[in-house]
């Protein structure tokens, strides 16, 4: 039988009447829809209007269902089953996540720190690919401008009118040296010890070297550069063959420490930090799947 359903019903509808058949009766039909008895009653009979047959045999106590009753509830039976089962579709592919993520990152998080982000994401989502580039910081803004990258991870996130900057985490500054340097047998490196040390610093433009320059400057230090390096990894370099010391961020030097090629030891001014920062393009449209990795990323920050 073709059931043809008028333009004035609905879903709503639709499942109150069928709740109605099945648990033959208006009260239990109208509790499980959370509407009045005589609601149910009037929602029914306007069904019955529409549809031109009578639906239910009220002439009997407790209702019998016509035949066309019947077929009515099997059909709408059917299309609220079918319905459910489109919204658990549409549903599933809202939550999966797909296509890729484009990051640049600052070296010195990019080739230490990334892949121990980018793996668990991808493999709890395995639709979705993290492409990553690692870049100079002043690159890293220019590749947010121009949208040659979604988002950007960098040290000293710029203040910028055009950039968000979600803050991610804030990472120990600590004293790095070679492991025969004296200052390797300290338990903490007091900011006195440092006058006049031969020291490898970052290049004057970066944000990191106005940071030190300014923590050293409040201490009343004054340190002898030596060197001077746009990235941590020629630092480090420079460090290994003890041309002098730096101040690095702790996260930077795990894997030397470990290893013994480096030594690091705690710096005595504590809020001296390295804050790391999320940017993105604010008129860009994030796709669900660069916010889904900032919300991991940031998750894994807040345990940093």
């Amino acid at each position: 039988m073709l059931i043809v359903y008028p333009a004035a019903v609905n879903l709503e509808t639709l499942q109150l009447y069928c709740d109605v058949v099945r648990l033959k009766s208006f009260s239990r039909g109208a509790a499980a829809n959370e509407v009045s008895q005589s609601a149910a009653s009037q929602s029914v009979q306007q069904l019955e209007a529409d549809m031109g047959v009578r639906l239910l045999d009220r002439t009997k106590r407790p209702f019998t269902v016509t035949p066309e009753g019947r077929a009515l509830y099997d059909a709408c039976r059917d299309l609220l089953h079918r319905y459910e089962e489109a919204k658990a579709r549409v549903g599933a592919s809202r939550t999966r996540l797909d296509g890729t993520v484009r990051v640049a990152a600052i070296y010195s998080v990019g080739l230490h720190d990334m892949s121990r982000h980018m793996q668990p994401f991808m493999s709890a989502h395995p639709q979705a690919k993290v492409r990553l580039e690692c870049l100079h910081p002043h690159k890293v803004v220019e590749a947010v401008i121009n949208d040659e990258a979604d988002i950007g991870i960098m040290s000293y996130p710029p203040a910028m009118r055009a950039l968000a900057v979600i803050p991610w985490r804030d990472e120990k500054m600590v004293v790095v040296c070679h492991p025969g340097h004296r200052f390797a047998r300290r338990r903490v490196v007091m900011p006195p010890d440092l006058n006049g040390e031969k020291f490898v610093a970052f290049d004057p433009d970066l944000g990191i070297r106005r940071a030190i320059d300014r923590a050293l400057k409040q201490q009343s230090v004054r340190v002898n550069v030596v060197m001077e390096f746009d990235n941590i990894e020629t630092i480090k370099q420079a460090i290994a063959i003890d041309a002098g010391v730096s101040i690095l961020p702790r996260p930077a030097v795990v894997k030397e420490t470990e290893i013994g090629s480096l030594a690091a030891r705690p710096l005595g001014i504590p809020d001296l930090v390295r804050p790391i920062g999320i940017i993105y393009r604010k008129q860009k449209h994030l796709s669900p799947t660069a916010v889904r990795f900032i919300k991991s990323l940031r998750k894994a920050g807040e345990g940093a």
